[in-house]
């Protein structure tokens, strides 16, 4: 019996109620190109749609089943982009986050890599020149493909020919004149440089009087260099492209295309000749990391220290270790703006051998980079969330910083922990796992108190710097509030003073625009998105108000929309209003402002970061991503605008992410020899969370904690699985995650017998988001994978119902936020 190979493939674009690896038998003449790791297109359901898929995996199949199979449409890539370690990890994000199989392999891939699918056309060979066509739109399509070397993809051909070319497209193909194919064509070109070499025939050219004055130019640079660029002949002789091209046409010379790499700026730092010494902890903790990671076992530990101890280095340390060893690193830091201080850290270190990986880069950027790490280039990957897919080999150790921070978790499909899939690159190639914070989530600290991690803790600052101090500011006080409403009087005193010594201030504003509220005083309408359920955000830099959740915005206005009145009260603050107030109050000061409006150009996080760190700037006030990370030299006053806002949000993390908030930004102040402060302003100064971040006292935060999770059945003594429903009517909504809660409860009595307490269906506090109404189930178990294919068989059941088709639901496991 004949035996034939077959691929099991992942198809782009299946409904997860289906997703499965599909059988498509691999054609003869494909057997040599078809691998795993390896993009094809596929013919695919009951129209034979052409579609992306990727091959998991290839084996033989017995002919009576090939009958049965499709065949592959053709392949994509020259070379597999995710190797046997890459190609189970995609299995193990799909099992674990509930998407489909392409959706699992694609999240590896850079946004720069990604490929689209679309009609071409061409002039059918076997018809020779063909004679104009009556038609006036075939004959011009027919003009056209003439006029091309390649296919013409279809919506090309559209615009140039108008509204009548589909038809005619259709006339040409049923009449044989041209042939339709389907084209991959990738969002980004491979970018290269036009050059230029001498052919053999110019090698032996020994006449040069044949040549013109300024061809023997070109040719004498050529003969002393061989090869040169097109730009570098004409800026070193002065003559034109038709030049060269005129010497190419004699056989003197060839242009060709030389691939370049897109690597993006890292910086110029040099090489340090010495590492800093390490204290006697950081020593202890190095020592400690080193012992774990030369077990080569998969091990993860927890390097936990106070704000400015030094955590750093002794990673630093660690990685010195591993590259002499000869393996390589991942590093992840949770946010852009750390990436800057980090590269140029990091390129003092460890020179040019890094390569970084996160969206602010561009496409082109994304893609070279995984080029240039697969070939070998780097040794050490530095970057975001995304960056744990970095396709390295040979993996010593992967260091995650700031390792509580929420955008470690995907909010998209595939809802992935780059935390968690660290772990399984750690397992896979025996390395180390670092975790690392002055304020570890309560989960993992959990994990090593226990026993389950190694412990390395850094109780005290590095050096002579001590911890700030820390000042509590009553804003119920009438003696504290300021004209300037958003700034207390003791802090805009402390910032006199350091305006006065030359030090540098961080102002923490946890929400961005102008005003946060716009209500009418008359009728007491809120001004709400349309679209949403939540208020509109003034934002005075384009005086429109504006949804940030789903960016609809309207001009200012002054007029209530619902009764007419003109009493419009626009309250609250963003970092708009506060950067407006210190203007006002300090007119001497050079401040920068750093919030989603302000950094959305490219590289504009690290260049406004080195301006500050350059002392171009005395305050910086900014979001969340000003709180975290970066080390200051010349900050000693820090001032926290109001911590009020995420503690008292209906989420059992609340707590945890205030202290963990007032605790990072605190420790921004005074991390060198000047003592620092912090001013926290707060309407519930006796507030427990805030007296004992104040101390940055995270074990007696922990174990107050640790006590209410206990108590209430929240992580870690269970898991929580957040189903989430999103339809364009609340009733539908409803309906769904109605259905699915009954489904789920059939199904676990019925084969599963999970421990499960469900609460829910109920709406999340934003109920509509941008038209579709929302609804959630929360879900308290234990993540087996039981508890997860009970989980994925009801979205299957659920989802696969046509009175439910027009619902979106999906599940996601420990979600940051129940909400």
């Amino acid at each position: 019996m004949q035996v034939q190979q077959i691929a099991k493939i992942g198809v782009e674009n299946c409904a997860y109620s289906f997703d499965e690896l599909y059988s498509f038998l691999i054609p003869h003449s494909l057997e040599n190109s078809v691998a795993p790791g390896k993009r094809v297109l596929v013919p695919f359901g009951m129209g034979n749609a052409i579609r992306q898929g990727m091959v998991f995996s290839t084996e033989s199949a017995p002919e009576t089943h090939q009958r049965e199979l499709k065949s592959i449409y053709s392949v994509l890539d020259d070379t597999p982009l995710l190797n046997r370690e890459m190609l189970q990890l995609a299995l193990q994000i799909r099992e674990r986050t509930f998407c489909t199989y392409f959706t699992a392999a694609k999240s590896m891939l850079p946004g720069g890599m990604c490929l689209r699918t679309q009609r071409v056309y061409s002039l059918n060979p076997a018809c020779g020149a063909p004679a104009a066509p009556e038609d006036p739109v075939q004959a011009q399509i027919v003009t056209a493909l003439l006029h091309q070397k390649k296919p013409m993809n279809e919506s090309r051909l559209l615009k140039l020919c108008g509204l009548n070319a589909a038809a005619a497209l259709n006339a040409l193909e049923k009449a044989g004149l041209i042939v339709k194919d389907i084209a991959a064509v990738s969002q980004v070109g491979e970018l290269s440089v036009r050059m230029v070499r001498l052919t053999d025939t110019g090698r032996e050219n020994t006449d040069p009087g044949k040549l013109t004055p300024k061809q023997n130019e070109v040719y004498s640079l050529l003969s002393e260099f061989d090869t040169a660029a097109v730009r570098e002949i004409c800026y070193y002789t002065g003559v034109t492209p038709a030049v060269i091209k005129a010497l190419e046409k004699k056989g003197i010379c060839e242009l060709y295309d030389l691939p370049v790499s897109r690597v993006p700026e890292t910086g110029d730092a040099e090489k340090q000749a010495e590492p800093p010494v390490l204290s006697e902890k950081q020593q202890a903790a190095l020592d400690k990391l080193t012992a774990a990671y030369r077990k080569e076992t998969g091990e993860t530990a927890l390097l936990f220290g106070v704000t400015g101890s030094g955590k750093t280095n002794v990673y630093l340390a660690l990685i010195d270790q591993v590259l002499k060893d000869g393996k390589n690193v991942i590093v992840l830091v949770p946010e852009i703006s750390l990436t800057a201080q980090t590269i140029a850290l990091f390129r003092q270190r460890f020179g040019s051998g890094i390569a970084v990986m996160h969206s602010g880069l561009s496409l082109g950027e994304r893609r070279d980079t995984f080029y240039r790490i697969r070939n070998g280039e780097a040794n050490v990957v530095i970057g975001t969330r995304s960056a744990v897919f970095a396709p390295l080999e040979n993996i010593g150790a992967i260091i995650v910083d700031e390792e509580q921070e929420h955008t470690y978790k995907s909010e998209m499909s595939p809802r992935y922990d780059a935390r968690i899939v660290a772990r399984s690159r750690c397992a896979y190639h025996k390395a180390l796992l670092v975790l690392v914070s002055a304020t570890p989530s309560v989960e993992t600290y959990a994990k090593a108190v226990d026993g389950k991690y190694v412990l390395c803790e850094l109780d005290r600052r590095y050096g002579s710097a001590v911890l700030p101090q820390v000042i509590t500011v009553d804003m119920t006080d009438k003696k504290n509030v300021s004209r300037y409403r958003a700034l207390c009087e003791p802090l805009a005193a402390a910032i006199e003073d350091n305006l006065k010594n030359r030090k540098q201030s961080i102002l923490l504003v946890n929400r961005r625009g102008y005003n946060t509220f716009v209500a009418c005083e008359a009728c007491k309408n809120v001004i709400t998105c349309p679209k949403c359920s939540i208020s509109l955000t003034y934002h005075s830099a384009n005086n429109r108000l504006m949804c940030h959740y789903c960016g609809y915005s309207e001009p200012f206005t002054d007029t209530c929309p619902k009764c007419g009145d003109r009493n419009i009260r626009y309250a609250g603050y963003g970092t708009q209003r506060v950067e407006q107030e210190v203007h006002s109050r300090f007119p001497q000061a050079s401040v920068l402002r750093m919030d989603a409006d302000t950094t959305g150009a490219k590289n504009a996080h690290e260049k406004a970061l080195s301006a500050f760190a350059a002392g171009k700037y005395d305050i910086m006030i900014g979001t969340q991503m000003v709180a975290k990370g970066l080390d200051f030299p010349n900050v000693t006053l820090v001032g926290v605008v109001s911590a009020d806002n995420e503690m008292y949000n209906d989420d059992f993390r609340s707590a945890e992410r205030t202290f963990d908030l007032i605790t990072q930004v605190t420790g921004r102040a005074g991390r060198r020899d000047s003592a620092g402060k912090a001013y926290i302003q707060t309407m519930a100064p006796d507030n427990e969370i805030l007296a004992i971040a104040a101390k940055q006292d995270y074990k007696r935060f922990f174990r107050r904690e640790i006590g209410m999770r206990r108590a209430m059945v929240y992580p870690p003594f269970c898991d929580i699985c957040r189903i989430g429903v999103s339809a364009p009517s609340e009733a539908l909504a409803f309906q769904a995650a109605s259905e699915f809660f009954a489904e789920l409860i059939r199904l676990n009595d019925a084969s599963f017998s999970q421990r499960l307490i469900v609460l829910g269906p109920l709406p999340p506090k934003v109920a509509k988001v941008n038209n579709l109404y929302r609804q959630k189930l929360i879900v308290k178990c234990v993540n087996s994978a039981p508890l997860r294919e009970l989980i994925s068989l009801t979205l299957k059941t659920v989802t696969s119902k046509k009175e439910l088709k027009n619902a979106i639901i999906y599940a996601a496991m420990n979600p940051e936020t129940t909400d």
